[in-house]
């Protein structure tokens, strides 16, 4: 396995887990899509609701004596044989007002066999010790508590109705307790009531775990309505309700109306808000079934993403990125499956950590096989040009694999022949790495007049040299800047046979030959091996005339003499030259000087 993607797969790994640990982004109303889900709920917890209708026929609520509650309260406790085995009541009663008022409703809670009333906690920064002496800040210190005037308190058991929101305004867990200085821990009004209809029914509640807020996570049962049968305190008052509809149950009463402002959002119902006495009720749901979540801290889940985003990335640089995609597709899909189970075995993870990191995977390694392959072609590309002419690479990377079939074009190019003259003599005479070194010297100044002037380097034979112009690629004047080939050539050779000369005590010297005609241009071999040239009579002739050119002088056609007009200076041979297969009146001419 290669160091690199090692390193590529923990480099990503990390800054994915780093990001997700920060919170940088933050999964929670997915998580909510996914585990929250209504069910039956429990028909034991039984809503009366202060709504609408309620408070238009009794008023406004804060104009209420405590004598309605009382009258509800003895509605309920008028059949001894059918009275609830508990009943909530979701509001507060801080302070005196009249004592008529409060002793009746003191007497009709007593009346039932139990009664669970509100108490608040007033939660805020403040200062606590530390444990060691000193004070630390506490954003959630209790800065002051309120329960309900003492008449009522000692016929009743107290639960507090706290609440607190997660960051982003839904609530999501309930306050199982909180603690209150020279109070001590007081319990919610949901686990009240929960344990004191365990109590008559002779059940044992299991507790939550909770964290250091006392709060846990809370798998809601039903959405808003869920638990409501248009129940009605009014209708309670008036005796319209049977009996047997409170019979051994939890009675929860409470607002439910939008004016008495005690609405929540909860990730069972994102886009509606929930009552408060249904918060309770869900609660309350979740003690009597025991259906706890404990939420997994971000450092563990962190971790799995890491891993798995480690793992995944390992496979997704080795393998094909068609097959990678689907791998990382199935991957993401079981990884939210597995969130599922483990939300059903109580556990609460974030299900898309590990498909986000899978994905973020799989896309670098996508980025990064296109690198690769980018890198990969310019490295192909760049060594492909030291055997083929670099217009000839791009023109076959241009045409993809068209670009690689055998044949030609019919195609109008100029084509240039140089050689060393004497070479094989020379070469008797010196040791082979002499001759290796002239020549590479040698060939790489043709090649680099060739390029210089925009050409087509077709091949080496021997200490030959072919190129031509006008193909693959057109060009606007490809005889004349064939011709600047060969007096740079020339030129150029001159000087390397006076410096070659200090060191090896040779002299050399080139001809060249330049015609301009028809040509077959493309490639030719066999599918196995073929190469990009140039064939045709046109490169016959041009080979011709540098078989025939003395060291040191350029042979042209007429052919290529016409189209070099006035720019050239010429020496007509007539046809005294003759060139093999060539029939008599062919015109060679020499090529003296060149406008540049």
């Amino acid at each position: 396995m290669k160091r690199k993607n090692i390193l590529i797969a923990l480099a990503a790994s990390l800054t994915v887990c780093v990001l997700l640990a920060l919170g940088v982004r933050r999964l929670d109303r997915t998580q909510d899509t996914l585990f929250q889900r209504s069910r039956a709920v429990d028909d034991r917890i039984v809503l009366i609701g202060i709504d609408e209708e309620t408070l238009s026929e009794l008023g406004p609520y804060h104009t209420w004596t405590r004598s309605i509650m009382a009258s509800a309260l003895e509605a309920l406790a008028a059949d001894p044989e059918q009275m609830p085995c508990v009943v909530a009541v979701d509001t507060l009663y801080i302070g005196g007002t009249s004592p008529e008022d409060d002793n009746r409703l003191a007497r009709a809670a007593a009346a039932l066999p139990a009664v669970i009333t509100a108490t608040k906690a007033d939660l805020g920064y403040g200062y606590e010790p530390d444990g060691e002496g000193g004070l630390r800040l506490n954003r959630y210190a209790v800065l002051g508590y309120e329960t309900p005037y003492p008449e009522l308190r000692d016929a009743t058991v107290q639960g507090h109705i706290n609440t607190m929101y997660d960051t982003d305004g839904v609530m999501r867990h309930a306050v199982y307790y909180v603690d209150v200085p020279e109070q001590g821990r007081v319990y919610s009004m949901a686990w009240q009531a929960a344990q004191a209809w365990a109590r008559v029914h002779g059940t044992e509640l299991q507790p939550p775990d909770t964290d250091a807020l006392g709060r846990f996570y809370v798998a809601f049962s039903g959405k808003p309505g869920a638990y409501y049968d248009d129940y009605s305190l009014l209708e309670l008052i008036r005796g319209e309700i049977p009996a047997d509809v409170f019979s051994d149950r939890i009675v929860l009463i409470g607002p439910y109306a939008a004016a008495l402002q005690d609405a929540y959002f909860t990730p069972i119902s994102q886009d509606r808000q929930m009552y408060g006495v249904e918060l309770q009720a869900n609660v309350i749901d979740a003690y009597l079934h025991g259906r706890y979540r404990t939420v997994v801290p971000v450092f563990p889940q962190a971790l799995v993403t890491f891993l798995a985003g480690f793992l995944c990335m390992l496979l997704f640089l080795k393998g094909k990125t068609g097959a990678m995609g689907i791998l990382a597709a199935v991957l993401a899909a079981l990884s939210v499956g597995a969130s599922l189970v483990l939300y059903e075995a109580g556990y609460v993870t974030h299900p898309l950590y590990v498909p986000a990191a899978i994905a973020v995977m799989y896309i670098v390694s996508v980025a990064q096989h296109y690198v690769q392959a980018a890198m990969e072609r310019q490295r192909v590309t760049r060594t492909f040009e030291r055997y083929v002419a670099p217009e000839v690479v791009q023109e076959i990377l241009k045409q993809g694999t068209d670009g690689l079939r055998l044949g030609g074009n019919l195609c109008h190019i100029a084509v240039l022949f140089v050689d060393i003259r004497g070479f094989t003599t020379m070469s008797e005479h010196m040791e082979p790495q002499s001759v290796v070194h002239i020549l590479n010297r040698y060939l790489s100044l043709t090649s680099s007049c060739v390029e210089r002037n925009h050409g087509t380097l077709d091949k080496f034979v021997g200490d030959a040299t072919m190129a031509f112009w006008g193909a693959p690629l057109a060009r606007p004047d490809p005889v004349y800047e064939a011709a600047c080939a060969a007096m740079d050539i020339v030129k150029d050779v001159a000087e390397l046979s006076e410096s070659l000369y200090e060191e090896t005590g040779q002299h050399l010297q080139v001809g060249v030959g330049v015609h301009y005609g028809a040509a077959v241009v493309g490639n030719m071999g066999s599918e196995k091996r073929m190469d990009y040239t140039a064939i045709g009579d046109t490169v016959n002739t041009a080979a011709r005339l540098e078989s025939n050119a003395p060291g040191g002088k350029i042979y042209i056609s007429r052919a290529v003499a016409d189209m070099l007009g006035s720019r050239a200076g010429t020496t007509s041979l007539g046809d005294t030259v003759r060139l093999k297969g060539k029939a008599e009146g062919f015109e060679v001419l020499t090529l003296d000087s060149l406008i540049r």
